[in-house]
């Protein structure tokens, strides 16, 4: 059912998964809820296949360079799809860095032809409030402050603000801002990066 001046829109979620809700003035290009359910399909599908090939080309080559793949992400934003990557290295990230990984990215991305339509590449430095994506990562930022968002509550909480104390095995401790301490299997870990 639609309700007048309002559309139903779905967008793929953080989580994978897809969200939906009302949105006003909202174009739709589309005939049929099945037209919408395919293209959201068709396009996580192909950003998923295109971030696993950069992620693994990356993973190969950075290190040689010095540095490391933080995260790989390939969605459609405002302005068209952006292709994008976030690297570190232990003295940090430099212009030069970007633009030489830059570089070798796309010569990759020419030789494969593995995206049939515009995009922009995008290569940074994760930033102050980087992603924590793996256990070596809450292992080399132990001492730091993070947010931890949780798939489930844990003691009525499914956000987490704390100094990252432990990391071993698949447990992550934290000690909360009221100098609690939380221990989370890493599993129940939705999402999480370093905080100010």
């Amino acid at each position: 059912m639609f309700f007048p001046g309002y559309t139903i829109c779905v967008t793929q979620g953080d989580a994978g998964g897809f969200e939906s809700g009302l949105a006003h003035f909202f174009l739709c290009l589309f005939q049929s809820v099945v037209e919408i359910v395919n293209f959201l399909r068709d396009n996580a599908e192909m950003s998923d296949a295109v971030v696993e090939k950069v992620q693994a080309f990356a993973e190969t080559l950075l290190p040689s360079m010095g540095l490391e793949l933080v995260e790989v992400q390939f969605r459609l934003e405002g302005y068209g799809w952006v292709l994008r990557l976030f690297i570190d290295g232990k003295e940090g990230i430099t212009v030069d860095h970007c633009s030489r990984v830059s570089r070798e990215v796309s010569d990759f991305l020419d030789v494969e032809d593995l995206i049939e339509h515009a995009f922009h590449l995008e290569v940074s430095s994760p930033g102050l409030e980087r992603s924590l994506h793996s256990m070596k990562d809450f292992q080399r930022y132990l001492g730091k402050k993070a947010k931890v968002k949780l798939r489930e509550d844990v003691e009525n909480q499914r956000v987490l603000i704390g100094v990252i104390s432990q990391a071993e095995g698949e447990t992550v401790e934290l000690v909360l801002e009221d100098g609690a301490k939380c221990q989370v299997a890493f599993e129940q870990i939705r999402k999480a990066r370093l905080s100010l």
